[in-house]
C-alpha cells in the first residue's frame, strides 16, 4: 500500500540538490514537516514527507510492511540515492528502508530514535485501544521530551495526533541485509545527548548503532519534536548531512560520515 504523497516524490533535479526523505515518528501528522520542507528547499536540497499509511490516511489495518513499501515507492521514486530521516520510533522504520535498498540510500538520520534489531518490537510502547494505539497525553512526555513546547502548541499537537495502527506499533522488525551497516548514519540527539548516546550504545541497549561503519552524533537544543520547534536548526543539520553526500555522489563515491 502506498500513499498519494509517495506517489508524488520528485526525482532529484538541480546538480548538489539531493531529495531528505521524511518519515515521522508515532501519531505525527505528515504536515509537521512543512517548515522543514522550505527551510531545506531554501538551502538547496528537496524535502520528501511520506504519508505513512494508518498514520493519516484512515487505513486502521495499516501494517509496518505497509509503510515500509511507502518509504521504499519514496527512495525507489527518488532520481539520486536520497538520505533517508527517520523521527522517534520511525528511526527503526528509516533502519529498516536502508537494510531494504543498502545500496539506493546514501545516508540515515535518526531523530530522537534508535534502529531496532532483528526480531524486535517495533513500537509496542503504549496500550492498544480498538486496534489502534492512541497518543497517549503529553504525562509520559513531561521533562526534557516537551520542554520546549508551549502550551498552545501542546493542545495543537494533541488534537492532531493520529492513532496507530496495531499492526504497526505492534510488528516484530525484520532484517536481512548486513550491507545496512555501511549505509552513513547520524543519530540526532535532542532531549538526551551525544555523551548519553554513548553511554547506551556503550551499554549494549541500542545494539544495531555500533555496528554502523560511519557513524556521526550531533546535538540540537530542542526537545523530542524538532521539526515542531526548532524547523529551520532542522533543517541545517540535515542539509549538513546532506550536502557531503551529495559531493561524494557527484565525484562517484559512496559518501561516509566520521
Amino acid at each position: 500500500m502506498t500513499s498519494a504523497r509517495a506517489e508524488r516524490v520528485p526525482a532529484t533535479a538541480a546538480n548538489g540538490e539531493m531529495d531528505i526523505v521524511l518519515l515521522g515518528g508515532l501519531w505525527l501528522p505528515v504536515e509537521e514537516w512543512d517548515e522543514v520542507v522550505a527551510a531545506l528547499h531554501a538551502e538547496g536540497h528537496r524535502g520528501v514527507p511520506v504519508q505513512l499509511p494508518g498514520q493519516g490516511d484512515g487505513n486502521r489495518l495499516a501494517t509496518l510492511d505497509d509503510q515500509l513499501t511507502a518509504v521504499l515507492v519514496a527512495v525507489d521514486e527518488c532520481e539520486g540515492k536520497p538520505v533517508v530521516v527517520g523521527h522517534s520510533a520511525s528511526s527503526a522504520l528509516a533502519w529498516i528502508a536502508a537494510d531494504a535498498r543498502p545500496d539506493k540510500v546514501a545516508g540515515v538520520v535518526l531523530i530522537g530514535g534508535f534502529p531496532v534489531a532483528d526480531g524486535g518490537s517495533y513500537a509496542d510502547f503504549f496500550p492498544v485501544v480498538d486496534g489502534a494505539m492512541p497518543f497517549p497525553g503529553w504525562e509520559p512526555f513531561e521533562g526534557p521530551d516537551s520542554a520546549d513546547l508551549d502550551q498552545a502548541t501542546r493542545d495543537r499537537l494533541a488534537a492532531a495526533m493520529i492513532p496507530v495502527p496495531e499492526g504497526v506499533s505492534r510488528a516484530v522488525v525484520q532484517l536481512t541485509d548486513d550491507r545496512r551497516y555501511e549505509v552513513p548514519v547520524t543519530l540526532v540527539c535532542p532531549e538526551f545527548s551525544p555523551e548519553q548516546a554513548k553511554e547506551w550504545m556503550d551499554a549494549g541497549q541500542v545494539p544495531e548503532l555500533p555496528l554502523a561503519k560511519h557513524l556521526d552524533l550531533v546535538d540540537i537544543d530542542s526537545g523530542h519534536w524538532p521539526m515542531v520547534t526548532q524547523p529551520r536548526v532542522l533543517a541545517g543539520l540535515l542539509r549538513a548531512v546532506a550536502s557531503p553526500l551529495t559531493q561524494a555522489r557527484g565525484a562517484g563515491g559512496t559518501g561516509g560520515i566520521a
